[in-house]
């Protein structure tokens, strides 16, 4: 798996960008993705040091929308903290 594999979308939302200020990230990563894969994609792409990689597994949601019904897909987030000296990702700060 090459790295843009792993890191597969970027998540914004208020709780995201709260983060951003603390140079805490979050991203959509692939499901068998391991936390050194991640960190090693997020300093590939972005090239940051990553200090530390926090991951969830989040389980799909149940929704009804008429007669239909069923569940969202189910996804893995990945909290990634760069440290202290690393420079911030460009792509968040224009969203904040």
């Amino acid at each position: 798996m090459n790295a843009y594999d792993i890191i597969r979308k970027p998540i914004i939302t208020e709780k995201g960008n709260e983060g951003i200020a603390n140079k805490k990230y979050t991203f959509v990563v692939a499901k068998d993705a391991n936390k050194t894969q991640i960190k090693a994609a997020v300093e590939e792409i972005f090239k940051v040091k990553v200090q530390k990689v926090n991951t969830v597994n989040v389980r799909g949601k149940y929704k009804r929308q008429g007669r239909t019904e069923g569940y969202t897909s189910s996804y893995k987030k990945a909290y990634v903290q760069l440290t202290a000296d690393s420079k911030a990702i460009e792509f968040f700060e224009s969203m904040a």
